[in-house]
């Protein structure tokens, strides 16, 4: 299947996206969303039809839609994209015309690659931001969800507030398109920093 988005990272290489498919994918999907991990993607208990049909309901719902990641060409994580002014978020928060709603998971590994999960939100936000219309990113993690919070203030997220929302506790965050800019020229510029540090004579 061709990818809708390919994006190059200094350190790590290529990351692409490309649409899910809701029954080929649905073994590998499942076993990603099952995993004690990814405990606040509220998957745990779901079996291999209940992950197809889920993901089969997104990829008809005419606002939400999902995409798999991938690295160096091989599936890596899972990302979702959807309008807040229909799904997840509507009547929860300040609704502007250019918000979009974004969701990401990365799969389960042994060894954790360093940086790793900081090129995947960077990666999704690219690619949201590559679409014209998109004026902001909006995500309601789970409040508890310390780990992204942090990685959301990384790639430039602004906390607005809790949110109690059906399933969970949320942390409203928004990111516009110069907050994602300004966040990815510190990344660039303290790469160069150390670049010229580890150059220097000794």
């Amino acid at each position: 299947m061709t990818s809708v988005f390919t994006r190059v990272d200094e350190g790590l290489g290529e990351f692409a996206l490309r649409p899910l498919d809701p029954d080929a994918d649905a073994a590998l999907l499942h076993a990603w969303v099952t995993h004690p991990k990814a405990a606040f993607w509220m998957m745990q208990d779901a079996d291999l039809v209940q992950v197809a049909e889920e993901y089969r309901r997104i990829a008809e719902h005419p606002h939400h839609d999902a995409y798999l990641g991938l690295w160096r060409g091989s599936p890596a994580f899972l990302a979702e994209r959807y309008d807040p002014a229909h799904v997840e978020l509507v009547g929860l928060y300040d609704h502007q015309p250019g918000d979009v709603g974004m969701h990401f998971l990365c799969a389960p590994v042994d060894a954790p690659v360093h940086g790793f999960t900081r090129a995947v939100i960077g990666t999704v936000m690219a690619w949201l931001f590559d679409d014209p219309t998109t004026r902001r990113v909006v995500v309601e993690p789970d409040v508890r969800n310390t780990a992204v919070h942090a990685l959301n203030a990384a790639v430039g997220f602004a906390v607005v507030g809790p949110i109690a929302k059906p399933e969970k506790d949320a942390l409203l965050s928004v990111c516009t398109r110069a907050q994602f800019q300004a966040a990815s020229d510190r990344v660039a510029a303290d790469r160069a920093a150390v670049t010229r540090t580890e150059g220097a004579p000794a």
